[in-house]
């Protein structure tokens, strides 16, 4: 009887969950970071006087969540300072 039951639990879970793709809502853990947060940081950082750190605090995200979103940032600040725009967000993996 139990196997019966969680059976219709999953089934019903299950059936949601496409019901909610179908409505193209998304699924999962929000991001966290907006791209505008993201444009924020790259501009951030392009002035050598701001931290990783410093800005991870502003922004309320940790400074892996800032490595995550702004991968540029793994080569190096002098990448940022070259290319202070780019055109396209990479999204995060």
């Amino acid at each position: 009887m139990a196997e019966f039951i969680r059976e219709l639990i999953v089934q019903g879970t299950y059936e949601g969950l496409e019901a909610a793709r179908a409505r193209g809502e998304r699924i999962g853990r929000p991001p966290a970071m907006t791209s505008e947060q993201i444009q924020h940081a790259r501009a951030l950082l392009t002035q050598p006087d701001n931290t990783v750190t410093s800005i991870a605090k502003l922004l309320g995200v940790s400074r892996t969540t800032l490595y995550k979103y702004v991968p540029e940032l793994a080569a190096g600040r002098d990448s940022l300072v070259a290319s202070p725009s780019s055109a396209a967000l990479p999204t995060p993996r």
